[in-house]
């Protein structure tokens, strides 16, 4: 049995779903959005905010300010809101009209960037609000999730070990990368604790955080318009860039099951597939990938046929397995 009194202790999940009768393949799918936030990001939210209090940041007055393009945002609200903390979320169009209700449910103030910068897109647009605003009142604490080491300290911490404990010959394990927080803690735990398991970061195409050319993109969630400063891609065996369309149809092969993903773990378990399905014909790797949230949120988009045929085309709407 486990007793909580408040919601932000309840960070993750000990939960794997096993696709092999779905893929005819040993890949393992830890689920990490089974919190009161939704997602992965409850990890990373809640040892940014306990680093924070631990250095006497947070004052009476203070007010938390973050960018996020959804699941952080979520996460610092529920946390803020049983903290009785004041929680301004930056975030852009792309957010998910689900994922800004929510947020408001919970209290926080959105402040919602319409143009992306010519260069940095949306992300770089609501990082230099985030700015300014705290130029402009000294009672705003920037966690600055892209750059705190809490962030990645969280995965190193917990994410890592815990895959490590059920599963200790891993051949390979798949982590998305957005602030690059998840997979940059567990690439070093893994390398730390001397494992030969292969690291293999996902990443969305149009995302330049491996150096690729940059490219709009629908999905909030993984992948980045600025490269990400606690990224280090020398660490990682390999990266797997994933068309959104991939994503979107992965998303839909599994809700045709009874699991209902978000976009974010459709793309994790979509470029999962392709790197096994050229990597391991013989079907002989035991994999594990990181599935960051659940599909609530992406009700209207990622699971509105109407949305997905405009953006992606009818082609889109078709089961790639």
């Amino acid at each position: 049995m486990t007793i909580i009194t408040s919601p932000h202790e309840l960070t993750g999940s000990d939960l794997y779903v096993d696709l092999r009768s779905l893929l005819g393949r040993e890949l393992y799918v830890k689920c990490e959005g089974l919190n009161f936030g939704g997602s992965v990001k409850m990890k990373a939210a809640a040892a940014m905010i306990a680093a924070a209090e631990s250095a006497s940041l947070i004052k009476e007055d203070s007010l938390i300010i973050e960018s996020s393009s959804g699941n952080l945002g979520v996460a610092l609200s529920v946390i803020a809101a049983s903290k009785g903390l004041r929680f301004t979320c930056v975030t852009d169009r792309r957010c998910n009209d689900l994922t800004a209700a929510t947020m408001r449910a919970l209290g926080t103030t959105l402040l919602v960037v319409d143009e992306p910068d010519p260069e940095g897109g949306y992300l770089q647009a609501r990082l230099d609000l985030v700015r300014r605003r705290c130029a402009e009142d000294s009672r705003y604490i920037w966690l600055n999730q892209y750059a705190n080491e809490a962030n990645w300290r969280a995965h190193y911490d917990t994410t890592a070990p815990e895959i490590l404990k059920h599963f200790p010959d891993v051949d390979v394990v798949f982590v998305g990368v957005g602030t690059s927080g998840t997979a940059m803690g567990c690439v070093r735990h893994f390398r730390d604790m001397g494992s030969t398991a292969r690291i293999v970061a996902i990443d969305a195409v149009g995302s330049v955080s491996f150096g690729a050319p940059a490219a709009n993109r629908l999905i909030p969630g993984l992948g980045a318009g600025v490269k990400p400063p606690m990224l280090d891609p020398g660490l990682f065996d390999d990266v797997v860039h994933v068309p959104e369309a991939d994503a979107v149809r992965t998303c839909r092969a599994l809700s045709a099951r009874g699991m209902l993903f978000g976009g974010s773990t459709g793309t994790v378990i979509g470029g999962a597939r392709t790197w096994l399905d050229r990597h391991d014909p013989r079907r002989l790797l035991q994999a594990v990938c990181v599935s960051p949230d659940m599909g609530d949120r992406y009700l209207d988009t990622v699971y509105n046929d109407a949305w997905v045929a405009a953006n992606f085309g009818p082609q889109a709407l078709l089961p790639p397995f």
